[in-house]
């Protein structure tokens, strides 16, 4: 309104020619103002959008550095459990080089048993077997040194191979000696025993008796029969069939004293790396 009533009022100071320059100077100021005013709108919207934009950058800055915090913590902690896991693996690993050293110093302790029942007993026939089977001594005697053919009275000759098994095991009172009979698959039935089991067992307490009677503590002494299930050899043949007729004598340490060993062995070798 105001600016038709000021070319009104210049239309009546001035002539047409200069009113149409003024006139067309005005319309180009507009447009000038126009573009200036679409301008700002696009550099406002802009900045809005920049604002927005620079909002979400620094919410994911905050993110990362969280996130890089929470890194932080997570590798710390992730290091002290690697640390606690190789440790438990550590001592594992000594408990196990340490119980390995006590089963072999238990396997040094039997390898002289065997040495001392060779040297000092002098036991060198080839119906008597001395070995090492996982840690326990075994004396085996063919049935042929011990008893007659289906019999279990023990022999005269028998009784001086017992008298030098009798010296070994009285030397090792901390020791225990089991017995074991052992017959072929031949069945067997003589009143009183009933089969292989009994005789296995007959003859068993036979050689514990005799011994007994040798000066053997008898809470040494265990009394075992295993019929012909445990056979060294098929029995297919009549010489297979008494290679499989025997006595076993294990000489064994207590169970209690082998404990009492790997215990001691332990202490003994913590003390040594400390």
């Amino acid at each position: 309104m105001i600016g038709v009533m000021g070319l009104l009022l210049l239309g009546s100071c001035v002539s047409k020619k200069e009113y149409t320059a003024l006139e067309a100077k005005q319309k180009e100021t507009q447009d000038l103002l126009n573009t200036a005013t679409v301008k700002l709108n696009s550099c406002l919207e802009e900045r809005a959008s920049a604002t927005a934009r620079a909002k979400v950058l620094e919410e994911q800055v905050a993110d990362l550095r969280k996130s890089n915090d929470n890194l932080t913590i997570l590798s710390s902690k992730g290091a002290s459990n690697v640390e606690k896991t190789l440790e438990s693996i550590r001592e594992k690993e000594l408990k196990i080089t340490r119980l390995q050293d006590a089963l072999t110093q238990k396997d040094s302790v039997t390898l002289a048993l065997v040495t001392s029942l060779k040297r000092e007993v002098g036991i060198n026939d080839p119906d008597i077997e001395i070995n090492v089977e996982k840690g326990v001594v075994f004396i085996s005697i063919a049935d042929k040194l011990l008893f007659q053919s289906g019999s279990y009275h023990v022999t005269t000759r028998a009784k001086e191979v017992l008298a030098k098994v009798a010296k070994v095991v009285n030397s090792k009172p901390d020791f225990e000696c089991m017995v074991e009979g052992h017959t072929d698959s031949v069945p067997y039935h003589k009143p009183p025993l009933l089969d292989n089991w009994d005789l296995s067992v007959k003859r068993s307490t036979s050689i514990i008796r005799v011994l007994q009677d040798l000066d053997v503590n008898p809470a040494q002494l265990i009394a075992a029969g295993r019929s012909h299930y445990v056979p060294l050899v098929e029995n297919n043949s009549a010489e297979n069939r008494a290679k499989n007729r025997r006595t076993r004598i294990v000489v064994m340490p207590k169970i209690d004293q082998f404990y009492d060993m790997i215990e001691k062995e332990m202490k003994n070798l913590e003390a040594g790396n400390n």
